[in-house]
């Protein structure tokens, strides 16, 4: 084969074969296919598309160059949570000890963040002693004993996929659905879970800010983990603006925790019921979502979640007693308010520019290097719909830092307030089975 042939065939439309994909991804992954002729490639599918079958093959092949964890070994079916990622997003926080206290077992790999806030790693980090360094034997025994474990990615996981990706970033071939969709299923496919279910974000603080593509991203996605033998459904979600009111490390822990304990924001709680019902029929525990969603409220209620989440905690090194008192948990040595300067009720938000807020005052990473600060974040006090009074507190700042106004500035900018009454934003759009 030769990649020039790959590379026009894709470029007038065609399809390409199982072995011409596989032939691709195994050269590009041992440096025998060069940049520009992968960068060539990338840009024929960015113009022209995969079929599903195409997509399927590019998964599979990205997830077989490298490690693939086998989880033979863990008691029942193993279900997977994936967002597409969003400002506020804490929900596999919610999710893990809450599916978990049903007897589902979720053995999940996650990473760090770059952007906002850090990844589910970093969140976990701000419980002090809390190790996400496991051995397969650990995690497996971790899984087997309390039902849930959470652990770095390994560094050789999906290798093909960090380098492809990388060459996307920089020409300009990110934003084509089948090579999201590959570069996210091989990942979930590598981990091992059975079952997969998708949180596909649509709004001003997602990769998706249409419905419509969100909708095409997903569908792609539940089609391509189908087709290789992992159950695949998708929720497409609501991101015009954060999930929930807390943005930050140790803040989206509390806000986790008081969701596990039913005191949490409406639609934190709501989000979390929906992809966990989900997890729980795909998990065999349930029939129908109505009855998974029974189950999950009845573990909240009786406290059951929340010890869940204890237990995980401890098991991993952290200390349980921040569950049962997150005030222990790192706190910020400033809280300043950012007023309204206006009147009248929040219309829209821009979740993109208050996620950027938070990484400005240290919650985030912008280059892998940085230092993220867990203590540090953006508390939302109105959100959509809500009415504004002039000289009313609009969200307060979490902070380290001794100069705020330029994030206070942003702040104001990410609010936009109209005279006339406004509706919350639907929060879920649509189910994709």
């Amino acid at each position: 084969m030769r990649m020039v042939d790959i590379i026009a065939k894709k470029r007038d439309g065609e399809t390409l074969t199982n072995e011409e994909i596989k032939w691709f991804v195994e050269g590009y992954s041992r440096g025998e296919i060069p940049d520009y002729q992968a960068s060539a490639f990338a840009m024929a599918i960015y113009f022209k598309g995969m079929t599903q079958q195409e997509a399927a093959t590019l998964t599979y092949e990205i997830a077989a160059s490298g490690d693939q964890l086998n989880l033979t070994e863990i008691e029942g079916i193993k279900v997977d949570k994936h967002s597409t990622g969003g400002v506020g997003d804490k929900t596999t926080l919610v999710l893990g000890p809450l599916v978990a206290a049903l007897g589902v077992p979720v053995a999940k790999m996650s990473g760090r963040g770059l952007g906002h806030t850090g990844g589910t790693i970093d969140k976990l980090e701000a419980f002090n002693g809390f190790r996400t360094e496991l051995e397969r034997e650990e995690f497996i025994r971790l899984v087997n004993e309390n039902k849930i474990a959470l652990a770095g990615q390994s560094g050789n996981l999906t290798p093909a996929d960090k380098k492809l990706y990388s060459l996307r970033d920089v020409t300009a071939t990110v934003d084509s659905i089948p090579l999201i969709a590959s570069s996210v299923m091989s990942k979930k496919i590598a981990a091992g879970a059975d079952a997969i279910v998708l949180d596909v974000k649509a709004g001003s603080g997602a990769f998706m800010d249409k419905v419509e593509d969100a909708r095409k991203l997903a569908k792609a996605m539940v089609d391509i983990g189908n087709s290789l033998g992992r159950q695949t459904m998708a929720v497409i979600s609501d991101m015009n603006q954060p999930l929930g009111r807390l943005v930050g490390n140790a803040l989206e822990v509390k806000e986790a925790i008081d969701t596990l304990k039913g005191e949490g924001p409406e639609d934190l709680h709501e989000l979390c019921l929906t992809l966990g019902s989900h997890m729980v029929v795909l998990g065999g525990k349930a029939d129908t979502v109505h009855e998974a969603r029974t189950m999950l409220e009845q573990v909240i209620q009786n406290g059951k979640a929340l010890e869940k989440m204890k237990t995980f905690i401890e098991a991993q090194g952290g200390d349980p007693a921040s569950v049962e008192r997150p005030e222990t948990l790192v706190t910020a040595s400033s809280f300043i308010e950012v007023k309204a300067d206006t009147e009248g009720f929040v219309h829209r938000m821009d979740a993109a520019l208050i996620g950027r807020a938070a990484m400005v005052l240290g919650a985030g990473r912008a280059t892998k290097e940085d230092k993220i600060d867990h203590a540090v974040g953006v508390e939302l006090v109105k959100k959509i719909g809500d009415s504004v009074k002039h000289g009313e507190t609009l969200a307060v700042l979490h902070t380290n830092k001794d100069e705020n106004e330029a994030v206070k500035d942003m702040i104001n900018r990410a609010y936009e307030i109209e005279e006339k009454p406004a509706s919350a934003p639907s929060l879920i759009y649509d189910t994709i089975e």
